[in-house]
């Protein structure tokens, strides 16, 4: 999988930490997800990303499991000081995984959905999709970057 954006490949200066989760699509991955990511955080020194990341982990397992009919997910987290990647993968080339147009704030109130996306480009240094299988995608993951060094990822 290992959707890597080009900071975390070229300014490395030690070894990544990586741990993959491959889990059935179902309410309770979410926490199993969120969990190990604050357990690999807290393991690698950067115990200011858990939070955020917990968050994060959360909407973006969610989505697939509200967006998508696939049995299974993959989340791969990758640490490499000072910073936290993360991707989720689904096999499901459809939808469009981007933060939905700004709604009228009456009608917002009340919505269950729609803002998870909004979340993460709001709290992540960076995201984005990658889409999987060339011309014909056979799935997408959604991914982003947190940093204990402030400003080192800027790309969006």
């Amino acid at each position: 999988m290992t959707d890597l954006p080009p900071q975390l490949l070229t300014e490395a200066t030690e070894p990544a930490h990586r741990y993959r989760l491959r889990a059935p699509n179902i309410p309770e991955t979410a926490k199993v997800a969120r969990d190990m990511v604050a357990g690999l955080l807290t393991a690698t020194g950067h115990p200011a990303l858990v939070e955020t990341a917990r968050l994060l982990v959360s909407e973006v397992v969610a989505n697939v499991h509200l967006h998508t009919k696939v049995s299974l997910l993959t989340l791969e987290a990758t640490v490499r000081s000072p910073q936290l990647h993360v991707p989720v993968r689904d096999d499901d080339p459809r939808g469009v995984p981007w933060p939905p147009e700004p709604r009228h704030p009456e009608t917002e109130a009340d919505a269950e959905h729609g803002r998870g996306l909004l979340l993460v480009q709001a709290c992540s240094d960076a995201w984005g999709t990658v889409w999987h299988g060339g011309l014909r995608p056979t799935g997408k993951s959604v991914w982003f970057s947190l940093s204990d060094a402030p400003g080192l990822l800027t790309a969006r």
